[in-house]
């Protein structure tokens, strides 16, 4: 069993809030408040020094490159508004974020894997007051999730464009950016009022060099899924001052948020205690359920706020991450036959069945 990667990120103090008490320290894979707590509850902590590049390459590159050989992955940010989540996950032009990094790895890792040739499709969706739109194509709202045996879960609807390098994903993901929903609070200038998802879909199959056929009749193709997240913050009223349409946002996000708490909480519990599992409760579990649950490499990175107005926000922050590093699943590279493999096994096995006829009447 694999265990599911956890990292505390600590925020810089923004300058509003230089004058309150720091009260939160890492110390190596732990984090103080007054006093050091005694077990680890993540898998690393970055202080507020780390860049975007040392989260990258510590918890996230490894997945990307699983993703490139078959595995499904995901990453994402969770924590409280303003602690630091989408800067992490978008960056900036001097230090780009998770998804910057990994779409560019990808394209790098592809161009080094000289034995298959590569399918890349990208769609980007947020889920807005628990309706799933489409950052590509406005006009896609409302999308409904889900399940089939090939595709597993899905978002029916969803636009998906087929991409050949780093340069055309990054602008369809600037685009997909001036049409998520953001908002004003107190908290925040520029607060995400949306959970949004970048996807990307990885198809490979081996390249036949023996063969003039366009299919290798004994290759199967590999489709794995990578998920970038940028979760809203969890927020308070009484903080953000929220009123109004910022008021319904908030309380969409909070209820959302509670549902992702719930299940980590029930998948960190053991196989025996467990019993059901709310993946249906929110549109982003649901969405999310393979990567929590299931058959994927996935990476949480836990941001905070090390000011003192924000120690009660910390402390569930902190308890996410904890549950969250108990977390087990089992990933495994997804292959699906082509018809020229299935034809050709199809063979050998009746081939099979008439030599052992033919033994049998000797």
């Amino acid at each position: 069993m694999e265990k599911i990667c956890v990292a505390v990120r600590v925020r810089p103090p923004v300058a509003p809030e230089t004058s309150n008490v720091t009260y939160w320290k890492p110390e190596d894979n732990r984090i103080s408040l007054h006093k050091p707590l005694g077990t680890p509850i993540s898998d690393h902590v970055f202080d507020q020094t780390c860049t975007n590049a040392s989260v990258y390459e510590l918890l996230t590159r490894e997945i990307i490159h699983a993703a490139v050989e078959g595995f499904n992955g995901t990453a994402f940010a969770y924590g409280q508004t303003s602690s630091g989540k989408t800067f992490t996950m978008n960056g900036s032009e001097t230090d780009p974020g998770i998804i910057h990094r990994a779409v560019k790895d990808i394209f790098e890792k592809i161009q080094m894997t000289t034995d298959r040739e590569f399918l890349i499709r990208v769609s980007y969706m947020e889920i807005y007051n628990e309706e799933i739109n489409d950052l590509f194509a406005v006009e896609n709202q409302k999308l409904q999730i889900h399940e089939s045996l090939e595709r597993g879960i899905y978002v029916s609807g969803l636009r998906e464009e087929i991409v050949n390098s780093a340069e055309q994903v990054l602008k369809l993901f600037e685009s997909g950016e001036v049409n998520r929903h953001f908002g004003e609070t107190n908290m925040n200038v520029r607060s995400s009022r949306s959970h949004t998802i970048f996807r990307m879909v990885i198809e490979s199959k081996g390249k036949d060099t023996h063969s003039s056929s366009e299919y290798s009749s004994a290759d199967a193709v590999r489709v794995s899924v990578l998920n970038l997240v940028d979760l809203a913050g969890s927020e308070r009223i009484a903080k953000t001052g929220a009123g109004g349409v910022r008021l319904k946002e908030g309380k969409y996000i909070n209820k959302s948020l509670m549902v992702l708490g719930n299940v980590i909480n029930k998948l960190s519990e053991g196989a025996r205690q467990r019993g059901h599992i709310p993946y249906r409760d929110s549109k982003l579990t649901r969405i999310l359920q393979p990567a929590l649950g299931g058959n994927a490499k996935t990476s949480i990175i836990c941001t905070i706020a090390p000011e003192e107005v924000h120690i009660e926000e910390t402390k569930g922050t902190l308890q996410f991450a904890s549950r969250a590093k108990r977390i087990t699943n089992c990933a495994q590279v997804n292959e699906i036959l082509t018809d020229a493999a299935l034809l050709k096994r199809q063979k050998l096995e009746i081939e099979e069945l008439r030599n052992k006829l033919q033994g049998s009447r000797a």
